[in-house]
This record gives structure tokens, sequence and C-alpha cells, in this order.
């Protein structure tokens, strides 16, 4: 096989794993979500909260974004570098996909604030680590870091207004 075509081969299987990683995350993440349930239905929730269709649509272009990002800087990494890259990737989005079965699987408010968390510090290390490999890619990340940390002030709002004692 010449040079060339195994550069070809190497792109495609390397963003056809990170769109695959990308795409069972959303869907295992997003079998967990229903706002239709009387108990997310009930939660006091603020004013600045988006409509529920919001999610889906701000959701899939991030998706997208971090797989493009995930395969561009893995593609431009080697050895030990790559290897932690693909293992910050992994740790985001199984953190990605368990937020929503923190706080809708289990319906605890305080449950989502962790995982929320948890994911904006995991967004902080993948983004560090893709800018090692590629400053582009890293900064297709970011949109991804401001929504989960948005994620993090809406979840916080819905847990602090839902504290037993202080549900309107």
């Amino acid at each position: 096989m010449s040079p060339k075509h195994e550069r070809k081969v190497r792109r495609w299987r390397t963003y056809g794993a990170t769109t695959a990683a990308a795409a069972v995350t959303a869907a295992v993440g997003g079998k967990a979500v229903d706002p239709g349930t009387d108990w997310y239905r009930s939660l006091d929730k603020p004013s600045w909260q988006p409509p529920p269709w919001t999610f889906g649509a701000v959701w899939t272009p991030l998706y997208m974004s971090i797989a493009w990002a995930a395969g561009r800087a893995l593609l431009r990494s080697r050895g030990r570098e790559r290897r932690a890259l693909a293992t910050s990737l992994g740790v985001n989005l199984v953190l990605n996909a368990a937020w929503n079965h923190l706080f809708f699987r289990l319906r605890s408010t305080d449950a989502g604030v962790v995982g929320t968390v948890l994911l904006d510090v995991s967004n902080a290390e993948l983004i560090r680590r893709t800018a090692r490999a590629d400053r582009v890619a890293a900064a297709a990340l970011v949109p991804y870091a401001a929504w989960c940390l948005f994620a993090t002030a809406l979840n916080s709002d819905i847990a602090y207004r839902n504290r037993a004692g202080r549900r309107r």
C-alpha cells in the first residue's frame, strides 16, 4: 500500500472512530432524556431555560464538532500523547452521556450538578490535550465547553430551586 493510501485509510478510520464515538454518546445519553415525565415537569425551572427543542438543535452540531476536532487532533498526535488524548476523549464522552442518566434516570438534580461539574473539568482537560496536537481542533471544542458550562449553571439553578423546603 502506498504511503498516500495509508494516510487516507488512517484518516477514514480515525474520523470514523470519532464520529461513531460521538454518535454512540448521543444515542446513549439521549435514551435517558425524558422531559415529559411528571417529575421533570414538576421541577421549578428558571425563566432563562431554553425550550426543549433547543437542546437537540444545539447538541447535534456540538457532537459533530467533537467528532471532527477529536479526529483532527488524533491524526496530528503520536505515541503517548495520542493515547492520552484518546483516553481524555473517551472519559469525556462517558461523562457526557452519564449526565443524562444522573439527572433524568436517577431523577436527581444534585447528581446532575456533580455530573456537569465533572464534565466541565473533563472539557478543560480535553481542550488542553487537543491544543497540544492542534490549536484549530481545540478552538472547535470551545462552543461545546461553553454549552456545558451553561448546562452546569442551569442544572445548578434547578437544583437550588428544588431543594427540600425551597420548592415553590
